[in-house]
């Protein structure tokens, strides 16, 4: 179903050409539409190629700003009125520490908990949010499993927009709390599946900018720019693997999208890079249609500790499932109780504090090393995306600490008996 048409004109940019749905190949204008009326495929954007390719180089790329707008001609939204708070040219980090540990010699770490609300969220919102005051909505909105709330809100406030976002009751409390402090958070009893159909019945009459319903073909985008900076940090090149933490599936199908369109731009060599699915065990069907051999995930009521991953109805799955197989990909479906020992092992190797979601990433890559997945040089990008911080419940009970009394004795009986026995 489609909502109700924009409230102003869209601004016409020379790179970008339509709204298309992925699946009859049709185009409609730029409005706030998500759906294609004839086959109910979604919608994404269209460029004009050749124009994106006039005004963007490796030059002009560095010579923007630090942020995600650097990447502005392969974006549905121009800069000059971009509502910025600083998302993206996150760190990419080598993992030495990490890659010793998993016998891997070339293992980076991309760590989106860097992004001022502390996830890859902010890339999405910024483009949506910049989007939104173009069709001039008031009010911004969205359904969330935590950090997209965070991210709405913070950028509602920033553009001076009314805010509301809808998280399920249940999520972790730093994540909540995190999304109230910018503004009006509604809490539902029911999953991410149940808010979703509930914001979706509200945006069908008011006029309001959900950023992942109503401007979803618009927000998605911002993702790529994931993959623009790693193809960048790595020195103008795309890597042999890049593991994703897979919720809906944008997320995934937008980075190889970005390798893709960098290449086709000739600003890097080729986009050859094996694309791997990584789910918790409580919440999987993306990777247990990947590794079924089936081409449509079945839908699952979630029940797993990495609440950020809890969609059991991914709209992406079945483009999530395809790009795994194409580029010769995988999926990992990761036992819940190695949640927290993905987040416990990059913790202690290299000095990262990932949520849930990075926990299931980093416990994915072990086994696809394991598995002779990922040989011992291939160029790896683990995707964090997320801080742990957020999601401190579930380290709560494996972290250990020690009380001692304000003296030496105190702390010889208690602290460094404990070390040597």
């Amino acid at each position: 179903m489609q909502l109700l048409p924009m409230r102003g004109p869209a601004k016409t940019l020379p790179n970008v050409q339509s709204l298309r749905c992925k699946e009859c190949g049709r185009d409609y204008p730029l409005e706030p539409i998500y759906v294609c009326d004839f086959c109910f495929g979604p919608l994404e954007v269209a460029y004009d190629y050749d124009a994106a390719a006039k005004n963007m180089s490796r030059e002009s790329i560095q010579d923007g700003p630090p942020t995600i707008w650097r990447y502005d001609q392969l974006l549905p939204v121009s800069r000059e009125n971009a509502v910025d708070i600083g998302a993206g040219m996150t760190p990419l980090l080598k993992a030495d520490n990490l890659g010793r540990e998993l016998g891997l010699n070339n293992l980076w770490i991309k760590n989106d908990a860097a992004n001022p609300t502390h996830s890859f969220k902010d890339r999405v919102v910024s483009v949506a949010a910049t989007k939104a005051l173009e069709f001039e909505f008031d009010t911004i909105a969205c359904a969330s499993t935590g950090n997209l709330a965070g991210a709405t809100a913070a950028h509602g406030a920033k553009a001076g927009m009314k805010t509301i976002v809808f998280l399920p009751a249940d999520l972790e409390r730093g994540k909540i709390l995190g999304a109230a402090i910018f503004g009006s958070v509604v809490l539902v009893n029911g999953n991410y599946d149940q808010v979703n159909r509930l914001c979706s019945e509200l945006g069908d009459d008011r006029h309001w900018a959900f950023v992942n319903i109503n401007m979803r073909p618009y927000y998605s985008e911002g993702s790529k720019s994931l993959s623009f900076e790693i193809a960048e940090q790595l020195g103008w090149h795309a890597p042999e693997h890049i593991i994703v933490p897979v919720a809906s599936g944008s997320l995934f199908t937008k980075v190889h999208k970005g390798l893709n369109e960098f290449a086709q731009l000739g600003i890097i060599d080729g986009a050859d890079t094996k694309m791997h699915i990584a789910q918790p065990a409580g919440c999987s069907p993306v990777a247990t249609a990947f590794v079924d051999g089936q081409t449509h995930p079945k839908p699952v009521i979630p029940d797993t500790i990495a609440k950020s991953l809890a969609i059991g109805s991914p709209a992406d799955g079945f483009y999530t499932v395809s790009i795994a197989n194409k580029t010769g990909g995988s999926a990992t479906i990761v036992p819940e109780d190695e949640v927290v020992e993905g987040m416990t092992l990059l913790a202690e190797t290299e000095g990262i504090f990932t949520e849930t979601a990075g926990g299931v990433v980093i416990s994915a890559l072990r086994r696809l090393v394991r598995e002779g997945a990922i040989g011992p040089d291939e160029e790896t990008v683990a995707l964090i995306t997320g801080t742990g911080l957020k999601t401190l419940e579930a380290i709560a009970d494996s972290v250990e600490t020690k009380t001692i009394e304000p003296n030496v004795q105190s702390f010889d009986e208690i602290v460094t008996k404990a070390a040597v026995s």
